[in-house]
């Protein structure tokens, strides 16, 4: 079963080192909008760079969805605003990134991954797989049970 979060709240992730980041909720149309960002490479022309890719696709998301945070400042220690270079800049400290991404990101990609398993088939629910096994040639002798 699928269960669906369907608040409109804001929340509040706690990705350690004293940082909090206040995030409205990764919907459908911000994953979307953040696939086709001018920052994020396309997969199709840059399969080697796969990671990058993933990087840049979860920065997308957070320069979308980050409305607040607490515990992040500029180099003299003043706290500042999230805005898109900050934001860039806190998820270039890797376990920031890891955190915002598994506690927000990967979720929501893992639902959607879920959803695209049960898509049936076009053609029925078995027209789209392979053979698992070749045909029994038809001079086969049957086994005797022991």
């Amino acid at each position: 079963m699928i269960r669906l979060n369907l608040s409109k709240e804001r929340q509040t992730l706690n990705l350690g080192h004293g940082v909090e980041v206040t995030v409205d909720p990764l919907n459908s149309a911000i994953f979307s909008a953040a696939r086709n960002d001018a920052a994020v490479p396309k997969l199709e022309a840059d399969r080697e760079n796969a990671e990058l890719v993933t990087v840049e696709l979860v920065k997308a998301i957070a320069r979308r969805t980050i409305v607040a945070w607490d515990g992040i400042g500029d180099a003299e220690g003043t706290v500042i605003d999230p805005d898109p270079v900050g934001i860039n800049a806190m998820l270039d400290v890797w376990q920031l990134y890891e955190a915002f991404n598994s506690q927000f990101v990967a979720p929501f990609l893992i639902l959607r991954a879920e959803g695209n398993a049960s898509a049936p088939s076009p053609s029925g629910t078995s027209a789209a797989e392979l053979d698992t096994a070749t045909p029994v040639p038809s001079d086969a002798q049957i086994a005797q049970p022991d």
